[in-house]
């Protein structure tokens, strides 16, 4: 454990590196935590929200008091 704590930045670069798969950290003998890149996320499908996801028809229009608001106007 205190080889770990010692050498953390040095561990997870050469892991980040690709240099080693895991390490493993250990207290007493036994393993009790591992450092492993973190798994890939699956590709993106564009368009899988498609039909799915309705926008209000005046969405893009500000109410007259919340653009005040954001100048710093009082109502």
């Amino acid at each position: 454990m205190h080889e770990a704590k010692t050498n953390l930045s040095r561990l997870v670069a050469a892991v980040e590196g690709g240099e080693l798969d895991e390490v493993e950290i250990a207290r007493a003998g036994h393993v009790v935590a591992r450092i492993v890149p973190p798994r890939g996320s699956p590709p993106r499908r564009p368009g899988q929200w498609a039909g799915r996801v309705r926008i209000h028809e005046d969405f893009d229009e500000l109410p007259e008091e919340i653009a005040a608001a954001f100048r710093g106007e009082r109502s």
